[in-house]
């Protein structure tokens, strides 16, 4: 844990502005500007989006904001409550550090971040707190990122905040069925690795759509096949395989994030199973 700036955190308290506390106009997104401060000030504004998703961009970053995220209805229990922040690419000018009870914690170096690496943190470790590093020429800098608040579902797998490349567990299987974004039946039929951005990409062929929020997966005409992308870390080494396997995730950041990809046979066993002991969490065509 570091201080907020170097001396005491009440003259840091002394320079929040009031007045300065900007809210966005649809409380989804802010865009501001560091040149509203006054030269050699180390002012710190206060920001206050209450959505559960947005962006926010700071142009010429001089002083520092606390961004406040919160969702618009707050749910009865936010124990499970996690922001995720996404850094554009050409993300610079600012640190990005967690900041409660005047602690803060780094989250993300100035320039450091990985093309769509993706960040996240439980809405009770604190607000973001974004200081701008010193610049002889800030005309170029722009700090910027798209934030996601995730609600966490007891026995819920996401992507994002587990270990991506752990094989899931029956129970996580099936309720994954029930509660992803998008669920199809079908093949690899070939995986891109790109090193740049620590991602494989995954085409698949899905011969059956259970379900899908957004139109991950598109129709391949006449042949009532459906092909789509899917996203997984480069570390899980993904490989093209045979046969059919039961391809479920999450929609993050606009792009289709795997979570559980079982081999479809033994998605059939463990349904089954489930299903005669009156376990399963729905209903799904499973032959």
């Amino acid at each position: 844990m570091i201080s907020l700036f170097p001396g005491c955190l009440l003259a840091t308290l002394v320079l929040l502005r009031a007045a300065a506390a900007q809210y966005s106009s649809d409380q989804c997104s802010w865009r501001g500007s560091g040149l509203t401060h006054e030269p050699h000030t180390r002012e710190v504004e206060q920001v206050y989006l209450r959505c559960s998703e947005g962006s926010l961009e700071w142009l010429y970053p001089t002083g520092a904001l606390i961004v406040n995220l919160r969702p618009n209805v707050v749910p009865a229990s936010t124990k499970y409550l996690s922001i995720c922040i996404k850094p554009s690419k050409d993300s610079k000018g600012a640190n990005i550090y967690l900041e409660k009870s005047g602690d803060l914690k780094l989250l993300v170096r100035e320039q450091e971040h990985s093309p769509n690496q993706i960040y996240c943190y439980g809405n009770e470790e604190g607000s973001l707190f974004i200081e701008a590093t010193p610049q002889l020429d800030i005309s170029r800098k722009i700090t910027a990122f798209q934030y996601e608040l995730v609600q966490q579902r007891i026995g819920m797998r996401s992507p994002l905040l587990s270990a991506p490349c752990r094989p899931c567990s029956d129970a996580e299987v099936l309720l994954a069925v029930c509660s992803s974004d998008f669920v199809a039946r079908g093949t690899i039929q070939d995986v891109t690795h790109n090193a740049d951005l620590q991602e494989s990409l995954i085409n698949v062929v899905a011969d059956k759509l259970y379900r899908q929020k957004s139109r991950i997966f598109y129709s391949a005409g006449r042949s009532k096949r459906w092909l789509g992308q899917v996203r997984t870390p480069l570390e899980c080494g993904v490989r093209p395989g045979d046969g059919e396997f039961l391809f479920t995730g999450s929609l993050h950041f606009g792009e289709a994030r795997l979570s559980c990809a079982p081999r479809f046979k033994d998605f059939q066993r463990l349904y089954h199973e489930a299903k005669g002991r009156g376990e399963n969490p729905c209903e799904v065509a499973a032959d």
